[in-house]
């Protein structure tokens, strides 16, 4: 007896993901979606950016949301990790704030993600704060729970869950010893 092997096609998750999309929305062309790699004015955002904000929020203390301010200085970085602001007052009304104190408030909002570490600033010509280094946020809120050893919130908790669930490597380089390195110099 003769036995034919089968060969199933193997489908990617983008085949899954296209397929169930069709199959939602058939109606729907490529036109109507927002397609990262056929559009231009995107920035890569980590899958875990809503639990992110959320922690900043939380160690921005009641009444003084951080999130809002961090995702204007997000959505204008680049890849070297800096930003130019070339006008407060823009970044301001990005950040949510308005009228004539909005500019004041976002720069309180700018000194506290500075104090608490998410950021770091430089003068320029144009402001105080001209340029914006901005830190790997997963590493300054895991060394910010660690060193206040508040391991017991739900949001930390939360954000590590989600952290592992999508395969982030953030946390994989704080336990090394970068002295291992140097051997390879």
């Amino acid at each position: 007896m003769l036995k034919l092997k089968v060969k199933k096609k193997v489908r990617s998750a983008k085949d899954k993901r296209l397929a169930l999309r069709d199959r939602l929305w058939p109606e729907v062309e490529d036109a109507q979606l927002w397609l990262r790699k056929e559009r231009v004015g995107f920035t890569t955002i980590p899958r875990t950016m809503n639990l992110i904000g959320r922690v900043m929020d939380q160690l921005g203390g009641k009444g003084f949301p951080l999130f809002n301010t961090y995702l204007a200085l997000w959505c204008r970085v680049y890849d070297e990790g800096i930003v130019e602001i070339r006008s407060d007052r823009e970044l301001a009304f990005e950040s949510g704030f308005g009228g004539p104190r909005g500019e004041i408030t976002w720069r309180a909002r700018m000194r506290l993600l500075k104090e608490i570490g998410f950021i770091d600033v430089r003068a320029g010509l144009a402001s105080e704060m001209q340029y914006v280094l901005i830190y790997n946020p997963i590493l300054v809120i895991v060394d910010l729970y660690e060193k206040d050893n508040l391991k017991e919130d739900m949001a930390f908790s939360a954000l590590l869950a989600r952290l592992s669930e999508v395969g982030a490597n953030d946390l994989d380089y704080v336990d090394e010893d970068p002295s291992e390195d140097d051997d390879e110099l």
